[in-house]
């Protein structure tokens, strides 16, 4: 099922046909570490988030990333660490151009040309492959489909909820409920400015969310989406949004991870409400990559 009708969405929840029967959390991520990391001028042209004009430093992005792998493996989470690519600026956001569900690799349909460039990667395709997984290759199809930027997945439960921007169009909304293997894809448009879903959503473990309300057009959306975590909802304001605390993931039932700017920024109240759900946030900083336009999440590829 895909449908725009927040109606539909409730009623579909309501029915109780979704029976949380998929992982909560990834066996495994990977991850692409940032060589001579520099802000992508194409990029920019649809990312507001990108720090355009400000000097980077490819030393402070590089141990940036070191530490987040460490800190990913310290609660026992393997990670795959990839290299980079000069010509690639944007790699150190791999989960946009690759996601997997179990034993397949879904490749995506990139915007830009320099992503684009990405979704050709040998390495990855072979590595995955080489551990047994089929490759569905969605940049060989007439569609955009940017992955698990645009589409935030309720792994439990099969649901994704896909906010429509440049990068995603109706072809890649079907791609991507077919590759993910979805029940449910709940279809919206997002406020001007915003590009891609996952900055302003998360889902936790499928038993909570993080939402921006007001970067989702039609508010009866937002509310729909709150209602089926039964309450479990944090409502980020503008503060949070922009120091990327919705672009945060739950690595596993417990451990949830953003960068240090959004921990900082997020409000007594709601680390509280995490809290009480029984998350443990786990954070580092991440500055300099975040000059780039995305945060924590946007570095985290997950393997299932």
């Amino acid at each position: 099922m895909i449908t725009r009708d927040p109606a539909d969405f409730a009623a579909f929840i309501e029915s109780g046909r979704l029976v949380p029967n998929g992982p909560q959390a990834p066996r495994g991520v990977f991850m692409v570490e940032p060589v001579n990391f520099r802000v992508s001028a194409e990029s920019a042209q649809d990312n507001a988030y990108m720090a355009t004009g400000r000097e980077t430093d490819p030393d402070r992005a590089l141990e940036q990333y070191i530490k987040l792998v460490s800190l990913i493996r310290d609660i026992g989470v393997p990670v795959k660490s990839f290299p980079g690519d000069p010509r690639t600026p944007d790699d150190v956001f791999p989960n946009n151009v690759f996601g997997t569900v179990p034993g397949r690799l879904v490749v995506g349909s990139m915007l830009h040309e320099n992503r684009r460039l990405e979704a050709g990667r040998q390495d990855i395709r072979s590595w995955f492959e080489s551990r047994g997984y089929a490759i569905l290759d969605l940049s060989q199809k007439e569609c955009i489909a940017e992955l698990t930027g645009v589409l935030v997945i309720d792994r439990p439960r099969h649901i994704g909820y896909c906010g429509m921007t440049a990068r995603v169009d109706d072809a890649g909304v079907r791609a991507m409920h077919e590759a993910f293997g979805l029940h449910c894809t709940f279809q919206f448009d997002l406020a001007a400015g915003e590009y891609h879903t996952n900055v302003i959503l998360s889902v936790l473990a499928g038993r909570a969310c993080v939402m921006h309300t007001h970067s989702i057009a039609d508010s009866h959306v937002a509310r729909a989406i709150a209602d089926a975590y039964g309450g479990r909802a944090i409502f980020l304001d503008e503060a949070e949004k922009a120091a990327f605390a919705g672009n945060c993931i739950a690595l596993t039932h417990n451990d949830l991870f953003m960068s240090q700017g959004a921990a900082d920024t997020l409000r007594r109240s709601n680390r509280a409400l995490l809290e009480t759900w029984g998350f443990r946030i786990r954070a580092t900083p991440l500055d300099e990559i975040e000059k780039a336009g995305g945060s924590l999440r946007c570095m985290v590829g997950e393997i299932y």
